[in-house]
């Protein structure tokens, strides 16, 4: 995941009213997000250039599984089965991964880097809504594995031995936004308990206007640490 580039400045605006299913779903997005960024991770390592990058991301992947386990142990402590929880979320993720298959080492880096994050950026703002202790969980499983300066480190090495990366690079981070934001925007239209968390939470539309503008804010800093116009 992304280091907290981003991350909302505003104090945690608890949801009182907050029901336990809005929970289990926000857990269960992402339980299963982390087992695919284990399954993301360990694929591309083999892509490795060197045998430092394919143990680096294998590392990183290890820690995807024991954040995925500790979602899952959250999740079965609120008497929900890990399993039911994630299953609304299979099929719009895997849609997301499925049309956005790197085809090179540089590109799976950017993906982690550039889709985890904003996801990551997003989740953040949602764990202001939410109690301390689950709050703290998310927080948890959305910290740094370490790919965050190691993805800057080989794209920037990359684009400064041959510019022409750069430019390449920008239009599938582009194509990875457009396709993370339509998958996001498929899932809250489907599970009433997540929008009405986002907009109790933000208090009105405006407020989750402001909350994207925060995401697209956070964005475009990374893209720009990377090397890459947004």
């Amino acid at each position: 995941m992304s280091p907290l580039v981003g991350e909302s400045t505003l104090p945690p605006r608890k949801v009182t009213t907050l029901t336990q299913n809005a929970v289990i779903d926000l857990l269960g997005v992402l339980a299963y997000g982390e087992l695919t960024a284990f399954d993301r991770l360990a694929e591309d390592a083999r892509m490795a250039p060197t045998t430092a990058g394919r143990a680096a991301l294998a590392t990183m992947a290890a820690a995807e599984m024991g954040h995925y386990k500790l979602l899952c142990d959250r999740l079965a402590e609120l008497d929900a089965d890990p399993e039911k929880a994630m299953s609304p979320f299979t099929a719009p993720i895997d849609s997301f991964h499925d049309s956005t298959r790197p085809s090179t080492w540089l590109e799976g880096l950017v993906k982690a880097y550039v889709g985890d994050g904003l996801a990551a950026d997003f989740y953040r703002e949602v764990a202001n809504f939410l109690d301390d202790s689950t709050r703290t969980l998310v927080l948890s499983v959305l910290a740094d594995t370490g790919h965050a300066s190691f993805a800057v480190r080989e794209v920037r090495a990359a684009i400064l031995a041959d510019p022409a990366i750069g430019g390449r690079l920008a239009l599938w981070a582009r194509r990875l936004v457009g396709e993370a934001m339509t998958q996001s925007q498929r899932v809250i239209a489907e599970r009433d308990q997540l929008a009405e968390l986002l907009i109790t939470g933000t208090g009105d539309l405006a407020g989750v206007g402001e909350l994207l503008n925060r995401i697209t804010t956070a964005h475009t800093e990374r893209m720009g640490q990377l090397g890459l116009s947004s």
